[in-house]
């Protein structure tokens, strides 16, 4: 139970004493064995013994290895045991924890104590005026942690200093408004207006809360430097922006052309751009993707140099007491697993938070490594305004409610009336509000960067169509680079003869696959100047063997990409190729690079799932961020989702990647949504997704057995074909007296099971691309069947699942107007995808082809 956070300590500790000017003078002296102990000690555990509550229920706990006394332990434990606790002795880098200790053992310099008053001050009265004009409106005030404002101060101040020209913010809706009007730096009218609800047909069935949208501003510092703010939109699933605003540093980092010099610790390159993610503490104890998130921090592959971490520490979530929210004492403790520090201070010692807040900044400056600090306050209304927090925690909140605002209790400490500034501040609110109420068209709280002004959003138009065709020569070329390796480079024999075969390819004297043909794509694209980004586990080889991105000698394990080599050879400035083997998380690393995608639209983004079936694991990055963000927040993104899909007996975990989810998802043109039928369509569909001026998701579902099966690989020449076809028509068979349509391989078995037949009556099409659904294509596919009596709709998936609740009715309409009845081909509803029998499977594949051929019109209905 020590160990536990709780509201009343069992032991309560001793209260911290100030440092005398004696004990502080005999620190510069050397440091005998026995005051070395006892600082050790404190340097350990003196967080235990921290007065860290302002409410006072969340007490000082004893710590066994503290009780000591004497000179050197009271001035330890003024450093130590105060307001301040400091968590970095686990940290296994010794200069990392000399430098903490250096600059905590010593005296603090005075702050700026005007200024921390007077941003106290419009912290509150912020909120204050809100409750006034907006009373039963929900806001979700910062009152109890104003202090935040001043700790953003501090750490901009910093990281000004250091050399920042931007800065990524992240953060959950409490005080979300007031960051906007004070760090963001908007006009607090604009930010009010959305109480006012201005304009409310501008955004009938789209847009968000006022508590959810994002923000871009400057913010200027004391000595007069710029740094741009982008204040990240987030959902209430709290932590799910956390991996985003981690992207979109990285990416921001990229076009600067700093990244590659991130991992390098004498580099500086990380100071240009620096993410400030701020958590409650309920979330950040809570929410799996926050520590899927920080497993990144160091990778190569995400790497920002360092993020700041704030904990928002209200000591309650909802109504959640944090006995009932995590298992340690602090809701930091998570973090301790890596080498992160954890800085805890009282929010009601504003000196203390900015001095915290800088020392934060400048240790990430020093050793690009992320950084925590636990900012523990209070919570002055429930939840939300419109809640009754007295219900759950009575005592806490007959406390709170006779609590002064910091801001009295702060111009009492240092001595000053603030009764003129309180005056005008409040006036300067009041009018902002009137302001708001006068608009008659809602502000943009947030600008694209202009990087997007070539990209367009919203409702796809035919201009925006280009060619995707390569000729053969190019492509015989950009083939000639890809099979190469370093003279002296030990390719693995297996992958030599890989390597001959792709030679042949790009030759056009052996079909291409799928695997190539994703090759030969990102190749012609980095060679003209498209920078790739292509991340997932077991990306770089394949799960399926089938991509061998990444070649490795046999002999010294060292790494050679022919891309990256192509890409560093030919392509124009700015253009980069990276591919990665991922963390183990889909959360995590998929909203990074859909984070990635949003401050990089000129490069093609992939994420790859080693399965399709695993894209569950980040359903609220798709459900909030790919698939609702344009609508929501007016956030276009142009990432590629990789999603192997196909049934072939390998059971519930590993065929389906739920197109059905995707489909259901899909609507105003949000996502795109394919299954290209083969390496042709493949590599004209990737192409097609950088080299069009329009940027929406596409979600691809890949093939697993069809990946080397030639009957869908593609001579060379399909490659020089103008366009990818939404709609594959079927060239074997002219005048069809039964059409089946079909989306992945089942076709091609279609196609092997009509050959079996030796059928030439029916004609197989492949829709290739499921949403926005080619209405006109399929129509004219119809058409050129006239004698055509039978249409049927086949799937392998169960009829609850795959295309077929949002590809059926829209087929029936366009069958219909031709006088004809729409039938379907599929497995029965099911609550398991697939069966996880390998014989059951191959059963149940045969009826489903044979059906797809026997089943007449006069048959009872399928669908």
């Amino acid at each position: 139970m020590a160990h536990r956070t709780t509201l009343e300590a069992e032991q309560p500790a001793k209260p911290a004493k100030p440092v005398s000017q004696s004990a502080a003078a005999s620190s510069s002296g050397p440091r005998d064995e026995h005051r070395e102990r006892i600082f050790d000690a404190f340097r350990r555990w003196g967080y235990y013994e921290a007065t860290l509550d302002p409410i006072g229920l969340f007490e000082p706990l004893q710590h066994p290895d503290l009780a000591l006394s004497g000179p050197a332990a009271e001035e330890a434990r003024g450093y130590y045991c105060a307001t301040i606790g400091a968590e970095f002795m686990h940290l296994p880098e010794p200069e990392r924890r000399t430098w903490i200790a250096e600059r905590l053992e010593t005296s603090a310099a005075k702050p700026d104590q005007q200024k921390i008053l007077e941003r106290l001050i419009r912290a509150d009265l912020f909120e204050q005026v809100l409750q006034a004009r907006y009373l039963g409106a929900k806001r979700f005030s910062l009152e109890g942690v104003t202090a935040l404002i001043p700790l953003l101060d501090s750490m901009l101040e910093v990281i000004g200093e250091h050399g920042a020209i931007e800065c990524v913010m992240a953060m959950s809706h409490r005080g979300r408004l007031n960051v906007m009007t004070h760090a963001a730096c908007k006009p607090a009218h604009e930010v009010v207006s959305g109480f006012e609800d201005v304009d409310p047909r501008s955004v009938l069935g789209a847009g968000d809360v006022k508590y959810h949208v994002g923000a871009t501003g400057v913010y200027t510092t004391t000595t007069g430097k710029h740094i741009g703010i982008h204040l990240n939109s987030n959902p209430s699933h709290l932590e799910a922006v956390d991996p985003v605003a981690m992207g979109r540093a990285r990416a921001k980092q990229s076009r600067l052309g700093v990244v590659t010099t991130l991992t390098d610790p004498s580099s500086v390159a990380h100071e240009k751009v620096v993410p400030i993610v701020m958590h409650g503490d309920a979330a950040f104890a809570g929410q799996g993707i926050w520590a899927e998130t920080l497993n990144l921090a160091d990778l190569q592959a995400y790497t920002v140099g360092g993020t700041i971490h704030i904990v928002v520490n209200n000591l309650i979530g909802f109504t959640t007491r944090p006995a009932q929210e995590h298992s340690s004492r602090f809701a930091s403790d998570i973090a301790k697993r890596q080498s992160v520090p954890v800085f805890h201070v009282n929010a009601e010692d504003p000196d203390a938070v900015v001095r915290v807040g800088e020392l934060a900044a400048e240790y990430r400056s020093k050793f690009g490594s992320d950084v925590i600090v636990d900012l523990i306050g209070y919570r002055r209304h429930g939840h939300s305004e419109v809640d009754d927090p007295t219900i759950t925690q009575p005592r806490l909140y007959e406390r709170i409610k006779n609590h002064p605002q910091l801001w009295k209790i702060y111009a009492q400490q240092i001595g000053v009336d603030p009764s003129q500034t309180v005056e005008a501040i409040r006036n300067e609110y009041e009018g902002e509000q009137t302001k708001a109420h006068e608009l008659t068209k809602q502000p943009h709280l947030r600008q694209l960067p202009k990087y997007w002004k070539p990209y367009h959003r919203g409702k796809f138009k035919d201009s925006y169509e280009v060619e995707t065709g390569v000729s053969s020569e190019e492509l015989a070329e950009i083939s000639a680079a890809l099979v190469r390796a370093p003279e002296g480079f030990h390719v693995h024999p297996k992958i030599v003869k890989l390597l001959e075969q792709r030679a042949e390819m790009g030759n056009g004297k052996r079909p291409v696959d799928y695997g190539y043909a994703e090759a030969l794509a990102f190749g012609s694209l980095l060679r003209h100047g498209t920078p790739l980004r292509l991340s997932g586990q077991d990306t770089q080889r394949g799960t399926f063997n089938q991509r061998h991105a990444v070649l490795v000698d046999t002999e010294t394990e060292v790494e050679y990409a022919p891309l990256a080599h192509l890409a560093h050879v030919n392509a124009y400035d700015g253009a980069f190729c990276e591919i990665y083997n991922s963390s183990l998380s889909e959360a995590a690393c998929l909203g990074f690079e859909y984070g990635f995608s949003r401050d990089y639209p000129e490069a093609l983004v992939l994420w790859e799932a080693q399965f399709g079936d695993f894209v569950n694991g980040a359903q609220v990055i798709i459900d909030q961020f790919i698939s609702a963000a344009e609508d929501k927040w007016d956030l276009p993104s142009g990432l590629v989702l990789l999603l192997p899909h196909g049934y072939e007996g390998q059971g519930p975990e590993h065929s389906s990647a739920r197109i059905e989810r995707f489909l259901q998802l899909a609507g105003e043109e949000n996502i795109q949504v394919c299954q290209p039928s083969n390496a042709a369509q493949y590599f004209h569909l990737l192409r097609r997704q950088a080299l069009r001026p329009y940027r929406k998701p596409l979600i691809v579902f890949t093939p697993k057995s069809m990946l080397r099966n030639p009957e869908a690989s593609s001579p060379i020449e399909a490659f020089s074909a103008p366009k990818f076809q939404q709609l594959v028509l079927d060239n074997e068979v002219q005048d069809a007296r039964r059409i089946l349509i079909a989306s992945g391989k089942v076709g091609h078995e279609l196609r092997a099971e009509r050959r079996r037949r030796k059928d030439t009556s029916t004609a197989i099409f492949f829709l290739d691309q499921l949403y926005p659904l080619p209405r006109k294509e399929i129509t004219a596919a119809l058409e050129a069947h006239p004698n055509a009596r039978e249409v049927i709709w086949v799937q392998e998936e169960p009829r609850n699942m795959g295309p077929f609740f949002y590809v059926f009715p829209r087929l029936e309409q366009l069958v219909e107007a031709r006088g004809l009845r729409l039938r379907s081909v599929k497995r029965s509803a099911s609550a398991s995808p697939a069966t996880g029998s390998a014989k059951a499977h191959e059963l149940e594949q045969k009826t489903l082809l044979a059906l797809a051929f026997t089943t007449t019109a006069t048959e009872a209905p399928t669908e």
